[in-house]
């Protein structure tokens, strides 16, 4: 989506839960055969946190590569795409560089580690922000039409 001629709105929580829920249940079609494939059923009863190589892959790699790759690529990944959002740069509204998903990446693991405090700040930030956004400089952005704040980016008049 263009955000020049759009006129924008923050995503907000619960709309991100919806679109977490949507990658997750993605994640686990893609992610559950391959494992059962290789470590049969069992990898589901298996003690231990990792399996095996193959587990790291499939588990942990696979799933990084992937939503950095969607992240900086397409601006959105599946569950972000079905509800209309994006992610972008936080100052300029433009497509987040590499590093900024890489680090929106990284900043899930603090987001999360603190009974899912980043997660949950999301509904009380103004600009809808986690801390997994802030570390990374990015907004979760969509088409106006909600209860949310309008977007307004340095330079640029909305209105």
């Amino acid at each position: 989506m263009d955000n020049s001629d759009l006129e924008l709105e923050y995503v907000g929580f619960w709309a991100r839960v919806g679109a977490a829920l949507i990658d997750t249940v993605v994640l686990l079609v893609i992610i559950t055969p391959a494992l059962v494939a290789i470590y049969g059923w069992e990898y589901f009863m298996a003690e231990g946190l990792v399996q095996g190589p193959a587990d790291v892959l499939i588990s942990w790699v696979l799933p990084a590569v992937a939503c950095i790759w969607l992240w900086h690529k397409l601006r959105a990944t599946p569950g972000k795409m079905l509800i209309g959002a994006e992610i972008v740069d936080a100052e300029t509204g433009e497509a987040m560089s590499l590093g900024q998903s890489v680090v929106r990446y990284l900043g899930y693991f603090v987001s999360i580690l603190p009974l899912c405090l980043g997660l949950i700040w999301v509904a009380f930030d103004p600009r809808k922000q986690g801390w997994h956004d802030k570390i990374a400089g990015t907004v979760v952005v969509r088409r106006k039409g909600g209860r949310t704040a309008p977007v307004a980016f340095k330079g640029q008049r909305h209105g």
